[in-house]
Formats: structure tokens, sequence, C-alpha cells
């Protein structure tokens, strides 16, 4: 399989703070990658490492198999976290004037593609400091990707976007990926990263600690949850037996088995106080492998 990004080794210190330690990872062609971990793990670090803005104590980074030059940079797209548009440029001249720089070609009709496809056409004669900050979002998506870079690095694309503008955004990118785009994405959302990423990489306080596809994560977890749904909610919960944790999320439970649980005599004695309406042995979501990591309870994990 070939490697649009390899990162091997990398060490990255900002005064006695080690922001990267010793990582390694490969991010496959035509991929969706996704990163997360908890603020301040270093996700953005890394990402910023990738794209030359910061270089590496230690290690080596490849992209498209060649230390990155700046040549290379023009084969890449790149939306950092902290957005940043000329606020009294016209969107459409604002988007044919970055895309320019990347040598894009046909830059004015792509533009126009773009605006179209996220529903910015009436906006596109207004200057950036009349939009929302959705909409903002939306045209910093479109200087990214519209001089069609073969790998797009986006750090927390959609934080603070409404539902609608969400799906625009994840809609484009899965469609950049169908085009042969390869795609990093750091996220906090973890039924985002569940959803899109073909391979997940978790980074906690500067080390690797999760790299795979969502299915090879789970499995390292095994099946020790539950997820039900009963009449009287959390109050038919109270003292079972073999459960560690429970999360609740109001419709529905999902309960953490200890080694002696057991999710047979749990559903037992569930039916004796209540009327069961779901019962699920299920893989532990992302999200509840993050917080075992990341959480309270981060020692019971065995950091890779």
């Amino acid at each position: 399989m070939t490697q649009t990004v390899q990162i091997r080794n990398i060490v990255k210190q900002f005064g006695n703070h080690v922001a990267v330690n010793n990582l390694t990872l490969d991010v496959p062609q035509g991929s969706i990658y996704g990163f997360i971990g908890p603020n301040g793990s270093g996700k953005t670090t890394t990402l910023r490492m990738i794209m030359n803005i910061l270089l590496p104590d230690q290690g080596e980074i490849r992209v498209f198999g060649e230390p990155l030059r700046p040549a290379t940079c023009d084969r890449i797209g790149y939306m950092p976290e902290e957005r940043g548009l000329y606020k009294r440029m016209k969107v459409r001249e604002l988007l044919i004037f970055l895309g320019s720089l990347k040598n894009g070609k046909d830059i004015g009709k792509k533009v126009d593609g773009w605006l179209a496809r996220l529903d910015l056409v009436s906006w596109a004669n207004k200057k950036v400091e009349t939009l929302s900050k959705g909409m903002s979002q939306k045209v910093q998506f479109i200087a990214t990707v519209v001089a069609n870079p073969e790998l797009v690095i986006l750090d927390e694309p959609f934080t603070g976007l409404d539902p609608i503008n969400t799906e625009a955004i994840k809609d484009a990118i899965l469609k950049l990926q169908a085009e042969g785009t390869t795609v990093i994405f750091s996220t906090h959302d973890m039924s985002m990263a569940e959803r899109m990423c073909d391979f997940i990489f978790m980074i906690f306080k500067g080390k690797k600690v999760l790299d795979g596809t969502l299915d090879s994560i789970q499995d390292q977890y095994a099946t020790d949850t539950i997820r039900i749904r009963t009449i009287a909610g959390m109050s038919a919960l109270a003292n079972l037996e073999g459960v560690d944790r429970i999360n609740d999320y109001g419709q529905t439970q999902e309960l953490r088995l200890n080694r002696n649980g057991n999710a047979q005599e749990i559903l037992q004695t569930l039916v004796r106080r209540t009327e069961v309406h779901g019962f699920e042995i299920a893989k532990p979501s992302l999200h509840d492998i993050f917080v075992r990591i990341a959480g309270a309870d981060a020692g019971e994990v065995a950091h890779a």
C-alpha cells in the first residue's frame, strides 16, 4: 500500500515539555485518517510538523515518498485550527487569489463550482467580514481544497458548525476521497470519526496510544459493553453485580462489565426489575475508549 505520509520516530519539545514523543505513523494514499486526543495532547503539533511549519527535533517525516520541499507544499491543502481570511476582500476574489497561490488551473471555474456545492453563490461578491462563522468556515475549507491538492489536512474542521454545515463539509470530504485525495483531519467529535475515518490515530500526552481501523481498535477492548433501553432507565441499574461503569445517555444506558460480569445474568436481573426494550452486547464506542484512555480511569489502559 502506497503511503502518502510516513512519520518515523519524531520528537518535538517546547522547553521541558515533550509535545510529541517518538511518534511513528503511516497514512495510506486515498484514506481518511482521523486524529483524536484531548486538548494539548500533540495533535496540532503533529499536523504542523507534517506541513513543515514546525520541524521535529528528532525523526523524519516524508510526504509523497520524499522529505517536504517548497514545491511539495503546492500539493497539500492545510486548514489550521486558527481560521484566518482577509475580511475586507470579497469571497470569490479571495478564493481566486488564494487558489492562484497554489498554482491551481482554472481557479475561477473551480471556485464557482465549490461556491455552488456549499451553497455560497449568493455570497460570492460580499465581503468576508459580512459572513457568519459557519459561512466563513466553509470559505476557509474551499480555500484549502480549491487547487485540487493531493493531500488535505484539516485541523478541527467541524468545530462550531451547525448540523447543516457539518453535513456539507462531511459530504465534501467524502467527495474528495472518492476523487483520490488523502485526507487527515483532527476532531473531538468521536461519532464523526467513527462514521467517516478509514483509520483512527489517538495521541495522549504526546504518545501514540491507538492506531488502526475502528474494528481493530474496538477489538482490543473485546465485547465488555452492554447497551440497554428499559422503562425504568437508570433506576433499574442500581447495585448490578459485575458492572464497573454506567454511562447514562437518557433514553439508553451503556454498561461496562468487569471480569466477573455476566451479560445473561444482568439481563435476567433487569427483566425482574423492569420492562426491557433493548439489550445489546456490543463493542465499546470510540467515545468510551477515549474516556478510558484520557479520563479519570486512564490507569487501566496499557499505552502503546
